[in-house]
């Protein structure tokens, strides 16, 4: 079967329609596929129109992966159809604690400010995961199934993923947006949340710039904390310090990501 690229409009909780497109690779007749959910939907596919935050690469990720080891997985790319205000208030969950604004983000996105990464997760799990699963050549199965995202959408997958770690095996946890809370309240949070079978972390952080430098020392904040509590060999941190708080960073990061989430036990 011939790879293909499929626009989805699935209606969201708050009343209105969010764009998913979702990726099948080239696959035998028959062939079910492990699946990648991914945040920024918009952002994922070389074919996107040129925008300020460059792209992911995701199809060249996976033709690469196919090419080299026979594996291939599904991408789901749930849109941000809206603005910045709307993609940190999607991204950002309420239950983990109060939520602080460092200097260096936009005032209007705190002016704005509501979050909603709750609703996102129910939209995930509810809506855009049974839709795939339906119409696509998806292996079902936690085994099967991974979450990723950057930024807010690194804080997202976070979330979801320990909210859910009977549903994903393994997160994608790209320059998370921890900043965002006092590292006690996410220490707490995580705390609570600690099950078996725990999914797989996979962080990554720069520190290139002013933003991604803040989003460091956080991480790494939540990162002490889950090597004394968290199954080392479900553990893994990529560090670049020379990296910014883009796409192009991310980019190649995912492709190791996407070998990681194929090929390791899970």
């Amino acid at each position: 079967m011939n790879e293909s690229l499929t626009v989805m409009t699935l209606p969201y909780p708050d009343g209105h329609d969010k764009t998913v497109r979702v990726y099948v690779p080239a696959h035998e007749e028959g062939e079910k596929l492990p699946v990648v959910y991914m945040t920024d939907g918009q952002n994922l596919f070389e074919d996107d129109l040129p925008g300020q935050f460059g792209c992911w690469y995701t199809r060249e990720a996976v033709r690469a992966e196919r090419g080299i080891s026979g594996r291939a997985a599904i991408i789901v790319g749930i849109h941000n159809d809206e603005g910045a205000i709307e993609r940190t208030n999607d991204l950002t969950p309420r239950s983990i604690g109060a939520v602080r604004f460092p200097s260096d983000l936009p005032k209007e996105l705190e002016e704005g400010f509501e979050p909603k990464g709750e609703i996102f997760d129910s939209f995930v799990i509810d809506t855009v995961m049974p839709a795939v699963e339906k119409d696509f050549p998806v292996a079902a199965g936690r085994e099967n199934t991974a979450f990723c995202g950057s930024s807010s959408g690194g804080l997202q997958a976070y979330f979801t993923a320990l909210s859910h770690p009977d549903l994903f095996c393994i997160s994608g946890v790209f320059s998370p947006a921890f900043v965002l809370y006092d590292s006690t309240d996410i220490i707490s949070w995580t705390m609570n949340r600690l099950a078996d079978p725990a999914p797989y972390l996979y962080f990554y952080c720069g520190a290139g710039d002013p933003l991604e430098q803040e989003i460091f020392e956080s991480t790494e904040q939540v990162y002490d904390m889950l090597s004394g509590l968290y199954p080392p060999e479900k553990l893994t941190e990529v560090l670049l310090p020379e990296n910014p708080h883009n796409e192009k960073a991310w980019a190649p990061i995912f492709t190791d990501f996407l070998h990681t989430f194929l090929h390791r036990e899970l």
